[in-house]
């Protein structure tokens, strides 16, 4: 049969920002305590039978949101110019973990929540 595998991972991080531009509260600094999950895919399975070690996995993740942990996200450098907004962050966690991802693994989506009720997910094309 054929298929396509997918693992999931999660991290957390707290960060400060603000939206510039926004019409509304979130143009004031605020803080969240911020959940990453980040799914890769492939087709193949390795000679143990993995797509992807989960602990190599979380590792990636952890190197790309560790450095915004407990930051103003508005003073990094991505972004200055670009909103860090929920959408803009996973897009560039899935950018960021995709540069150590073996050649047979994508990512499939990066899920970025800001508080319990509310996400956004970046789907890479």
């Amino acid at each position: 049969m054929k298929g396509r595998y997918e693992v999931v991972v999660e991290a957390y991080f707290s960060s400060a920002h603000n939206l510039r531009g926004y019409d509304g509260d979130c143009e004031r600094l605020h803080g969240h305590n911020w959940r990453v999950e980040v799914a890769v895919q492939g087709k193949k399975l390795d000679d143990i039978g993995l797509l992807v070690d989960f602990r190599a996995l979380k590792k990636l993740v952890r190197g790309v949101v560790d450095g915004l942990d407990h930051t103003y996200l508005n003073e990094h450098p991505v972004f200055r110019k670009m909103n860090p907004s929920t959408e803009n962050l996973g897009r560039f966690i899935a950018e960021q973990v995709s540069k150590g991802l073996p050649r047979n693994v994508q990512i499939s989506w990066v899920r970025v929540w800001e508080g319990p009720a509310t996400r956004a997910t970046f789907f890479p094309d």
